[in-house]
């Protein structure tokens, strides 16, 4: 990776580690879910409220590294206002880009590309996809989600 990218990866983490897109509660949330990463202690809830299969709202809080929370607040950028299987295929390109499956240029990331670089840690993958794999259980199990775990994910 490019030393420009490289800086692009630090500041779009940063950014949005100091400032995180959605965070919070949302009432009347039709849909739910908890991640913990017992590795590191990184722990984040999502809630989200679909209509038509359609997500029209989502918040995330808890807490986590920068990572963490960086990769939680680009998700939710990402993800609002578009319907579930969308939410899927992005979520599949996110996850195929860190774990090497797939090159980040081929990949429609938008911002999420920002977070490519993860890759090159693995320790770390697990605390970038941390809220995704919560927002998967939450679309999956609805309001009732179980706490999933990292050690979980595929």
């Amino acid at each position: 990776m490019s030393e420009m990218l490289d800086d692009l990866y630090q500041d779009v983490v940063m950014e949005h580690k100091r400032a995180p897109r959605h965070f919070g509660t949302l009432d009347h949330a039709t849909h739910s879910a908890r991640g913990r990463n017992p590795q590191c202690g990184d722990e984040v809830q999502v809630q989200l409220r679909l209509e038509g299969g359609t997500l029209r709202d989502i918040r995330f809080n808890g807490q986590g590294c920068a990572i963490c929370i960086a990769s939680a607040s680009l998700m939710t950028e990402a993800v609002l206002g578009h319907d579930e299987a969308d939410v899927r295929a992005l979520q599949e390109h996110f996850r195929a880009v860190l774990t090497g499956q797939e090159e980040p240029e081929a990949a429609p990331l938008g911002k999420l590309v920002s977070l490519a670089g993860v890759r090159r840690y693995p320790s770390r993958i697990k605390c970038a996809l941390l809220g995704w794999h919560a927002l998967m259980h939450a679309l999956q199990e609805g309001a009732s989600a179980p706490v999933v775990s990292t050690e979980d994910a595929q």
